[in-house]
């Protein structure tokens, strides 16, 4: 089964995007992340004797720190895997997950590519988590939505904007955002095509809660959140071969960067998923605003991985 279903008696459940999940699902998970958030004596034993295999083929920071510690906070143990000094490299992920889903009892990967993670999924005899790939990034995008829910109260009839790169991140907004009654208007005048989800796309669409425009000034005024994210993945940033594509996507959004003159009478919250680049995307003064969300949004990734690690591993 693919996808994250929650009917009792399932034989497995995996999360890899917010599709098999309905509006109520979902919203389910948001609250039961800030249940474990304000009430960690709750769950401190859930996961006593169990482990979590947590494989890495990107880079990391907040993915990596928050299932380690949610395992460790929810009683259980995490196990740090990089892709590059194990057989990952080599072998064929079917046969290493077979091995692999027999020692633990749930698997979180952060892969590349979304294929490999659906080869995962089928493999496995546990719940694999995708902790971000090239399509979707649900762990982050549950994050995202406990903070929304926190700052006013109510997802239904909330307001984001997402400003930059129409990305993974971007996809499981437009998931979480829809399927919870909150709008979302993206204005994202590059789309990375290792994103696209047409099946995604079309179901938002039907929603009525998700528009596309590029006047940034007039997206912001009445929003209720303005987000970005990097214009260039982390990985390209540095990167020589991603040179002259990083010079154009930076002269083609600098004028979309969330700043102070962007949000000029707007009384909106201002959330990044990080790591941040700063001066790029986002300025330093947006960062440091009073309304600014940014890291109490990081810190939500740990109720997040605690929130879908309780609800997939029994």
């Amino acid at each position: 089964m693919l996808g994250l279903s929650l009917i009792e008696g399932a034989e497995k459940m995996h999360l890899i995007n917010f599709k098999e999940l309905s509006g109520r699902e979902l919203e389910s998970l948001v609250d039961l992340g800030i249940e474990a958030k304000n009430n960690p004596e709750k769950y401190a034993k859930a996961f006593e004797g169990k482990s979590a295999a947590l494989i890495f083929q990107k880079t990391s920071t907040r993915t990596r720190v928050a299932f380690e510690v949610a395992m460790t906070q929810l009683g259980g143990h995490g196990l740090f895997i990089d892709w590059r000094t194990t057989n990952f490299a080599l072998a064929d992920i079917t046969d290493e997950i077979r091995y692999l889903s027999r020692n633990v009892d749930c698997i979180m990967a952060r892969l590349l590519c979304d294929s490999d993670l659906l080869k995962m999924a089928d493999a496995s005899r546990v719940p694999v988590i995708n902790g971000c790939d090239e399509k979707y990034h649900p762990s982050q995008a549950l994050a995202d939505l406990i903070t929304m829910k926190q700052k006013r109260g109510s997802l239904n009839g909330a307001k984001l904007v997402y400003i930059g790169v129409h990305n993974n991140v971007c996809n499981s907004l437009i998931e979480g955002c829809t399927k919870t009654g909150a709008k979302i208007t993206t204005v994202t005048p590059i789309f990375n095509e290792a994103a696209r989800d047409e099946e995604l796309l079309s179901e938002a669409k039907k929603t009525g809660l998700w528009e596309v425009t590029l006047d940034v000034k007039g997206a912001v005024a009445d929003a209720d959140f303005v987000y970005t994210d990097t214009w260039i993945d982390m990985e390209f940033f540095t990167d020589p071969k991603f040179a002259m594509e990083k010079d154009r996507r930076i002269k083609l959004m600098m004028p979309y960067q969330i700043n102070a003159e962007l949000l000029q009478g707007s009384n909106a919250y201002v959330m990044h998923d990080m790591p941040i680049h700063r001066g790029y995307e986002i300025s330093a003064e947006a960062i440091e605003s009073p309304k600014a969300a940014i890291y109490e949004q990081a810190e939500n990734r740990l109720y997040s991985a605690k929130a879908i690690m309780l609800t997939l591993v029994k």
